[in-house]
């Protein structure tokens, strides 16, 4: 058995052990989410406007991680309505901000690699870098729209806003610094490699491999903020609404 079967085999026992028949939904999201975006992957190289195919992708990603991963409709409800006003507003900031940052594209470190191989492949790398800077904001959106949503259900609709304000603390710190780590992990080798052949800070931070991922962690950061105002919302707005 090779190293990626291995270790999902290992990840569904322990959410099977751990969460039971949750654990279970869990995996089945996570398979979908892969199958969605080599499907999404696919029909960008096929030739399909990336974002569009973005959009789509992500309404499946949405669904399949929030409603496979609570039983409550109340919770899953909110979340997933939350999520889908959050991932318009990401959008528009996505949109702008690669627009405006020319981090599309590969950069000089990447020529050694690409050496023999045309760029001329028919794609907008701008259009698949906003694609891709949305698609990244998902996870951290639903993870932060179900936990908000459970929350503020078992506090209730009578929740004092000092209890909302310790909560959202509390869930925006932690994504923080999940993202901060995550990043930071990810690109330990490079900045070794930054280190190495003594780059100065301005070049570092001017660096399109850099910025553009930094950029990337940046879309995260920015759709968990708004995605904990927002669920909160929703949950208020529903509840006087008489929504469960």
């Amino acid at each position: 058995m090779s190293t990626i079967p291995a270790l999902m085999l290992a990840l569904l026992v322990l959410l099977t052990l751990v969460g039971g028949r949750a654990g279970l939904s869990n995996f089945l999201a996570l398979l979908i989410n892969m199958l969605v975006m080599i499907a999404a992957a696919v029909l960008m190289a096929g030739g399909f406007n990336p974002i569009g195919v973005a959009v789509v992708a992500g309404l499946a990603v949405l669904s399949a991680v929030i409603f496979l991963s609570t039983r409550d409709a109340a919770v899953a409800g909110t979340a997933f309505v939350s999520s889908l006003l959050v991932m318009a507003l990401v959008l528009g900031v996505v949109v702008v901000s690669v627009t405006l940052s020319h981090t599309a594209g590969f950069g000089p470190e990447d020529a050694e690699e690409l050496e023999g191989f045309s760029l001329y492949v028919g794609v907008s790398f701008q259009n698949i870098l906003i694609a891709t800077g949305l698609l990244s904001t998902l996870g951290a959106i639903a993870e932060a729209a179900v936990a908000v949503a459970a929350g503020m259900q078992e506090l209730g609709p009578k929740v004092t806003r000092q209890a909302r304000t310790r909560m959202a603390g509390a869930i925006i710190g932690t994504g923080l610094n999940t993202l901060f780590f995550g990043f930071f992990g990810g690109f330990a080798g490079l900045f070794v490699w930054f280190a190495q052949l003594k780059y100065p800070l301005w070049q570092v931070l001017n660096n399109q491999i850099f910025a553009g991922e930094l950029i990337q962690v940046l879309f995260a950061v920015i759709a968990v903020t708004l995605t904990v105002p927002i669920t909160m919302w929703v949950t208020l707005t529903r509840a006087k609404g008489g929504h469960n």
